[in-house]
């Protein structure tokens, strides 16, 4: 089954290019597109819930409604669609509403099409936090300065909690690697490497790669 999605970006040309490039996907189709915040609530509400997006990619410098805090009111009006800011934004402040605000991943629009539809299917199957690696550093810094993560150093050889070959997925996410890389890397499929990382996430009680990094920093898990 297709996974519906919805496109918020005022900026019509790139709502158009990026909803015509989604649609020659297989497994991802996007159910509407909105110009801002407002347009965007106004059209879910008038969605039955069996046809709303399983995950919104909204951008967000918009007029009338910012997308952050367009995701402010949905993420509890509609707490089972998932928020991916897409913007040319890297700006701390924005990363760190984005995250407050319930948005799940923050990618950047220079990101390939393939790579876009390749974290969505990822924050579906794993969970986690989609993000592109500059957007990843920025937010681990922030997250660890804002003491957000909730983890305690426990100072463990990470060889006591995961078996070798998570141990080498693990080491592959520091190193800021997606699960396509990761895969062609260590001659695996996309979906195995998921469920390693699924894995790991689970094995070391954390639920997105911003955490599983600091953990394996803190930890100093892979020295160089």
């Amino acid at each position: 089954m297709k996974i519906p999605i919805a496109i918020v970006d005022d900026n019509t040309q790139n709502r158009h290019f990026l909803a015509q490039q989604i649609g020659y996907s297989d497994d991802i189709y996007v159910c509407f597109t909105a110009k801002n915040g407002i347009d965007f609530l106004e059209q879910m509400k008038a969605l039955p819930y069996d046809q709303h997006p399983a995950v919104v990619l909204m951008d967000i410098e918009m007029p009338e409604m910012k997308g952050t805090e367009a995701v402010r009111y949905a993420h509890l009006i509609y707490p089972d669609v998932k928020f991916l800011m897409l913007t040319v934004f890297d700006d701390d402040d924005m990363i760190f509403e984005a995250i407050k605000n319930g948005a799940r991943g923050y990618l950047l629009k220079d990101e390939k099409t393939s790579t876009i539809i390749e974290q969505i299917q990822q924050l579906l199957e794993i969970g986690g936090a989609p993000m592109s690696p500059l957007i990843a550093r920025k937010a681990l810094a922030l997250l660890s300065r804002s003491s957000l993560m909730g983890n305690e150093t426990q100072n463990e050889d990470v060889s006591n909690k995961l078996s070798e070959r998570e141990c080498d997925v693990l080491k592959l996410v520091v190193e800021g690697r997606d699960a396509k890389a990761i895969a062609e890397k260590l001659f695996l499929s996309t979906h195995t490497i998921r469920k390693h990382i699924a894995n790991i996430y689970t094995k070391l009680h954390v639920s997105s790669k911003a955490q599983v990094i600091n953990l394996a920093l803190q930890n100093k898990w892979f020295k160089s």
